[in-house]
């Protein structure tokens, strides 16, 4: 029912209700003139004061109606402020940098780690090489150039992991926006937007880690050319330092005396 039906309906009411004649005595002479029956007086002031009172009444209706409305709408609004984003990624963003960590945490030979990489350093990779004998010599050569190899083996795995999230991250993020485009409130713009800031995260913690599988395999490969420049510098010294020089001997050859 709209205000003005309800207007209608209450001020019909109010007429029908309110007392609006007045009965007064007759005279004996009006008694006789009208067969004994009172007469019927109508009241304009009690009327309009009547009047008035109902249309107050009615206003302070319509007011409260009004509030009621107000009140309804901004309870909406708060239960779509408070209602909660229907879509998670966290859980693909989780997997995501776990398997890039795995991925880090497999690197061969030489680890991401201080200790391992100060152990390396002073075996495999130290300055003094007087002490050592020839077949050492080769065999720390040897594996220096396998650290080498295996440390861009391990960044090549790391591109290729980078590489493969970007799939995921191109869907991921196009949910994500779609989500914070068809938000119904501020809670689930906030959680979209904040889910668009953990996947940068994400992309940030790929980015870190191919910067750090690259640098490893670099520094493997510059400490393996400075080390082989150490080794054949020991190698020429041996080789032109003097000594008992060359010695002829007798050789038998096809079995002869």
């Amino acid at each position: 029912m709209t205000p003005k039906t309800l207007f209608s309906a209450l001020l019909a009411s109010a007429l029908l209700a309110l007392p609006v004649t007045t009965i007064i005595a007759p005279s004996p002479a009006e008694a006789g003139l009208f067969g004994g029956f009172g007469r019927i007086v109508y009241d304009p002031t009690n009327h309009a004061e009547n009047l008035l009172t109902a249309a107050r009444s009615l206003e302070q209706i319509n007011n409260q109606i009004a509030s009621l409305q107000n009140e309804t709408a901004m309870l909406v609004n708060q239960a779509r402020n408070l209602a909660s984003l229907p879509h998670s990624s966290l859980a693909q963003l989780q997997q995501s940098v776990q398997r890039t960590q795995d991925l880090l945490g497999e690197a061969q030979r030489i680890a991401y780690d201080v200790a391992s990489i100060e152990d390396a350093f002073d075996t495999d990779y130290a300055a003094g090489l007087a002490g050592l004998s020839d077949p050492q010599l080769v065999a720390g050569a040897r594996g220096r150039w396998q650290n080498s190899v295996a440390g861009f083996e391990d960044a090549l795995k790391t591109q290729a992991s980078v590489v493969g999230n970007l799939d995921r991250t191109r869907t991921t993020m196009s949910d994500l926006v779609t989500q914070s485009q068809n938000a119904t409130g501020a809670l689930q713009a906030t959680q979209a937007g904040n889910q668009l800031v953990a996947l940068q995260s994400q992309q940030l913690a790929d980015l870190t880690a191919l910067m750090a599988a690259q640098g490893r395999a670099q520094s493997l490969e510059q400490a393996r050319q400075a080390a082989s420049q150490e080794q054949a510098r020991e190698q020429l010294r041996r080789f032109i330092a003097p000594g008992a020089g060359y010695t002829p001997t007798s050789v038998n050859m096809f079995g002869g005396s």
